[in-house]
C-alpha cells in the first residue's frame, strides 16, 4: 500500500505545470494586482490592474517582459475617483524615475488624460510591435507615441523602478 501511495505521490509531482494559455484574443494574462498609494499611515487603493502579452518573454523576469517586442497591454479599472492633475505627476514621476525624459513623448502620453479618472473608469496601454508605437486610451481620449523606447520607457513604470515593487511580482505572477 505505501509503494502504491509513494507512486502516485511521485506522479502527481511529475506533472508539468498547468501550460499558461492564450485568451480568445491571442493574448497571455500574465497577471494582475492593485495600485497601492501611501498617503501618510494609509494605504489606498488606487486602481486594479492586468497584464497582458501576445508573445512570452525568454525568461520570467521583469527585464525580460520590458524588453519584450511585442504586442502588450495593461488593463486598469480605477478603484476610487482621482484628479487628472495627480495621475500626470504620477506618470511624470514615474518615468523620471526609471530615467526616460523625452518630454515630447511624456506630454502627448499623459495628455489623454485630461479630465479625472473616476472611480469604475477603464483605462488600457496597447503596445503594437509592427508599427513600434504605445496607445493609451481613457474616458478622455487616446494617444499614441511612437518608438520602442518610449515602450520600454512605459512597461518600466510597473516592471522597472516603482515605489511598491510587489505590483510587478503580481503582473507576472502567471508567467
Amino acid at each position: 500500500m505505501r509503494t502504491l501511495f509513494a507512486l502516485c505521490a511521485v506522479a502527481l509531482f511529475a506533472l508539468p505545470a498547468a501550460a499558461l494559455e492564450r485568451d480568445r484574443d491571442g493574448y497571455y494574462h500574465t497577471g494582475e494586482g492593485v495600485r497601492v498609494k501611501k498617503v501618510a499611515f494609509i494605504s489606498v487603493k488606487v486602481y486594479a490592474i492586468d497584464h497582458y502579452m501576445k508573445d512570452l518573454p525568454p525568461s520570467k523576469s521583469k527585464q525580460a517582459v520590458i524588453d519584450a517586442a511585442v504586442d502588450k497591454r495593461f488593463s486598469w479599472k480605477m478603484l476610487r475617483t482621482v484628479e487628472s492633475e495627480k495621475i500626470a505627476n504620477a506618470l511624470r514621476e514615474a518615468f523620471a524615475k526609471n530615467g526616460y525624459s523625452d518630454n515630447a513623448k511624456i506630454d502627448s502620453f499623459v495628455g489623454s488624460f485630461g479630465k479625472e479618472l473616476k472611480e469604475g473608469d477603464q483605462v488600457t496601454i496597447n503596445y503594437v510591435a509592427a508599427q513600434k508605437a504605445t496607445t493609451v486610451t481613457t474616458p478622455s481620449g487616446s494617444r499614441t507615441v511612437e518608438g520602442e523606447d518610449f515602450m520600454k520607457a512605459t512597461w518600466s513604470i510597473w516592471f522597472g523602478k516603482i515605489d511598491q515593487p510587489s505590483l510587478g511580482d503580481s503582473l507576472l505572477d502567471r508567467l
